[in-house]
């Protein structure tokens, strides 16, 4: 909208969603939720049975995906999640650097299971790990650490493994993910999930 005044001309700016901040109960949920989905992922797939976790996975995403005010920008946050941990997962692969036990269902793209537990950590930006939506140094450091070490355990638990050089392998991934993870937080903040369509 414009307001002229004489020769001055003022821009008004439309008012900002708010953005309410998930409660205590809903931030220890879904960090749980997510744990919980990432081991029955994980471990069902070292057992051989890689479509058992995400039915572990799939209810948490549906609980986390009932309880925010914008589903619509959640809905493209948990996609986006997904399809970045999708692109993370097959770079690796394609390089022969890393292999899964099961669940890759076509050769080359990373295994389903991996799928399913990356789009419940894009669903930890707007919950327990929103606080890292201002830090994204702090966020790339923490991805370029927790990346090799997600791998590293699921090497220990034996739904995957690190190929050699194992050394040059951890390097990649570090660097992918210190570049994923403040990438991700930044969408997450501009497509907040607990933003209401009230207005400040």
């Amino acid at each position: 909208m414009f307001a002229r005044a004489g020769r001055e001309t003022s821009v008004v700016k439309p008012a900002a969603p708010v953005a309410e901040a998930p409660s205590a109960r809903a931030l220890l949920i879904d960090l749980a939720g997510f744990r919980l989905g990432r081991f029955a992922c994980v471990l069902e797939a070292a057992h051989g049975l890689p479509r058992q976790g995400p039915l572990v996975a799939l209810p948490v995403l549906g609980w986390h995906f009932a309880t925010v005010a914008n589903r619509r920008g959640d809905a493209l946050l948990l996609i986006g999640g997904a399809l970045t941990g999708l692109a993370l997962d097959t770079s690796p692969i394609r390089a022969e650097r890393i292999a899964f036990a099961q669940g890759v269902l076509v050769e080359g793209p990373g295994p389903c299971w991996m799928v399913c537990l990356r789009a419940p950590f894009a669903s930890t930006l707007d919950v327990s790990l929103r606080w890292l939506r201002e830090r994204p140094r702090l966020a790339a450091v923490l991805g370029a650490v927790g990346g090799p070490l997600a791998y590293w355990a699921d090497g220990e638990l034996g739904a995957a493994k690190i190929l050699e050089p194992t050394g040059a392998t951890h390097l990649a991934v570090a660097a992918a993910n210190a570049v994923a993870t403040p990438a991700l937080l930044a969408v997450a903040r501009r497509l907040d999930g607990f933003a209401s369509g009230k207005v400040r």
